[in-house]
C-alpha cells in the first residue's frame, strides 16, 4: 500500500490497535514497519526495490546504490536477530548491507544499521 494507514484500514484493524500499542498490533507492527520502509525507497530511488530468497531465507529488500548491490533487513523493534542478512553477508561478496531498526547509527563489520527515522538520508550515505 502507499500509506501505512491505507494498509490499516484495509486489513480492517481499529486504530486503537496502532495507538494503544497492544499485543495484537505487535502482530502486524512489522508488516507495517516493512511497508513503510518499501515506500520510502520507492520514493526515494524512484524504483521499487527487490526482495531476495536463498536457503530458505529472506533479505527484505535489495537495492542498488553507486553500482553495489546491497540488502535491507527491517526491523521493527530494538532486536536485531540478523540471522538472515549475516548468513547473505557470508554467502557474497558485497561490502555493505543495511538494517532498519529502531536502534542509533552505527557499523558492525557490513552492517550498517540506520534508525528507521534516518530513512529519507541513505541517498546521502558515502559507501566508498
Amino acid at each position: 500500500m502507499n500509506d501505512v494507514g491505507l494498509l490499516r484500514r484495509m486489513s480492517d484493524l481499529d486504530s486503537r490497535i496502532v495507538l494503544d500499542g497492544k499485543k495484537l498490533f505487535e502482530e502486524f507492527k512489522g508488516s507495517f514497519i516493512e511497508n513503510y520502509v518499501a515506500n520510502t525507497l520507492n520514493y526515494l530511488l524512484n524504483e521499487s526495490p527487490n526482495y531476495f530468497t536463498f536457503d530458505r531465507n529472506e533479505i527484505d529488500f535489495v537495492i542498488q546504490k553507486n553500482n553495489k548491490i546491497i540488502p535491507i533487513e527491517v526491523k521493527s523493534n530494538k532486536t536485531t536477530n540478523n540471522n538472515n542478512l549475516t548468513k547473505y553477508n557470508a554467502k557474497n561478496d558485497n561490502e555493505v548491507s543495511f538494517r532498519f531498526s529502531l536502534n542509533n547509527l552505527s557499523r558492525n563489520d557490513k552492517i550498517i544499521n540506520i534508525p528507521l527515522y534516518f530513512i529519507e538520508y541513505i541517498n546521502d550515505l558515502n559507501l566508498d
